[in-house]
């Protein structure tokens, strides 16, 4: 079993680093396009109908994408100022109960996100806009970006409960300078 999850964790962490790398390009195509937005309306008086859109489609992928490797390398908001008081085994169960439900949560949406992206493409739903985008590709981000946060948090929670070490070390709970927020 140790084996699989080793392998598993290869894999997977092969694609949530590409989801990422893909995020950080979604990222740099909007600031490209919102410098291309700024120069048009400011320097030639001519704003463009599509930036507003556009940007707003690449910022939501991006931030999907990126919520995988934002768990992976736990540099979510996490709050523990009821944890750290417990001992490292209590710690540890309300760690594993917390991921269990994170992954029924997280299935849930989606499973309720795949359902609205192919509602949109059935019914070739498009954006109220001049562009007439087709919506199944944008929302199709929410999928993509919810599987792998969820194969992330099935990851560490079969990690946890066989006890393998993780790469990265738990963030030291007692350390002065992270007491309640980190």
């Amino acid at each position: 079993m140790k084996q699989f999850l080793l392998a598993f964790d290869q894999i997977l962490e092969k694609l949530t680093q590409a989801a990422a790398i893909l995020a950080g390009i979604f990222l740099l195509a909007t600031a490209f396009i919102i410098v291309y937005e700024v120069i048009m309306r400011g320097l030639f008086h001519a704003p463009t109908e599509w930036v507003l859109e556009i940007s707003t489609y690449f910022i939501i992928v991006a931030g999907f994408l990126g919520l995988a490797i934002t768990y992976r390398q736990r540099a979510h908001i996490q709050v523990d100022l009821l944890s750290s008081k417990f001992s490292k085994k209590n710690s540890r169960n309300i760690n594993l109960c917390l991921n269990l439900l994170a992954t029924f949560t997280f299935l849930i949406f989606m499973t309720e996100s795949m359902d609205q992206v192919t509602a949109s493409f059935l019914y070739h739903k498009l954006s109220p806009s001049i562009l007439r985008f087709p919506l199944f590709i944008p929302q199709f981000a929410l999928v993509l970006g919810s599987a792998l946060l969820l194969l992330e948090i099935i990851r560490r929670f079969l990690f946890d409960l066989f006890g393998l070490p993780d790469k990265l070390p738990t963030p030291d709970i007692t350390d002065k300078n992270t007491k309640g927020v980190h």
